[in-house]
């Protein structure tokens, strides 16, 4: 399920950095179920896109999460409100839906797509330099496989790729990689990841409907809850 957040105004600079969004959706979850979500040692199971115009030009956020209660809490919290806090910015919300989209087998990226190359020495796996495709995949399938178990107490195993088409998204310098800089506590440390115009998979079987609509809703890749990997089912 999805959250559509539209604010007032035309122009939003600096945009709120990514761990500012986080802790806006953290503070709009207090007093509900979901309210110590950020404490629990697990998977949170929700992501958000980048700041985008919608057709009227307005600043507008998207929030993604398999879980239907945690949207419609989020959206209790922040319908009706005046104004809320993201950072340091004070926005209107002008206009606040929520929404679900129907399962296609094409997607595009929202936010960039982060996977780790080695979790311990915390590097990032980068396209442009490691330029291996194929562990990129397996790394998507893995990560997406134990998230999805996790929140199903599954023991699912998709059989073959997780995609079979994929198209990366050029950078305006021609480079894949995109170097998003976060801000945590007035420090700033670097997150690396692709976006992608297209990620198809040919054929989505009955008994994997479930899974890909799991990551469709709760995103793919690391660091999801920090708005990464967020995905759109696209038509063609």
């Amino acid at each position: 399920m999805r959250l559509r957040i539209s604010f007032e105004g035309d122009n939003l600079q600096p945009k709120p950095n990514k761990h500012a969004v986080q802790g806006f959706i953290y503070n709009m979850l207090k007093g509900t179920e979901y309210g110590k979500r950020h404490d629990e040692p697990r998977f949170k199971f929700f992501t958000f896109s980048d700041f985008f115009r919608d057709r009227e030009g307005r600043p507008t956020l998207l929030i993604s999460s398999p879980e239907r209660g945690f949207i419609e809490a989020l959206y209790s919290n922040i319908r009706g409100r005046d104004h809320v806090y993201i950072g340091k910015h004070q926005l209107k919300p002008v206009e606040i839906k929520t929404f679900k989209l129907p399962l296609r087998k094409r997607f595009q990226t929202g936010s960039p797509v982060v996977i780790y190359k080695n979790a311990q020495s915390n590097e990032y796996f980068k396209l442009h330099a490691h330029r291996d495709l194929r562990f990129f995949i397996e790394r998507l399938r893995e990560n997406a496989e134990k998230k999805y178990n996790a929140f199903y107490n599954d023991e699912f195993v998709l059989d073959g790729p997780i995609f079979d088409r994929l198209i990366p998204k050029l950078r305006s310098n021609g480079k894949l990689d995109v170097y998003v800089r976060v801000i945590k506590n007035g420090v700033s440390f670097p997150v690396i990841g692709s976006n992608w115009e297209l990620l198809e998979k040919e054929r989505i079987k009955p008994g994997e409907r479930r899974f890909y609509r799991f990551i469709m809703e709760a995103g793919l890749g690391e660091k999801n809850s920090l708005g990464f990997g967020f995905l759109n089912p696209i038509r063609r």
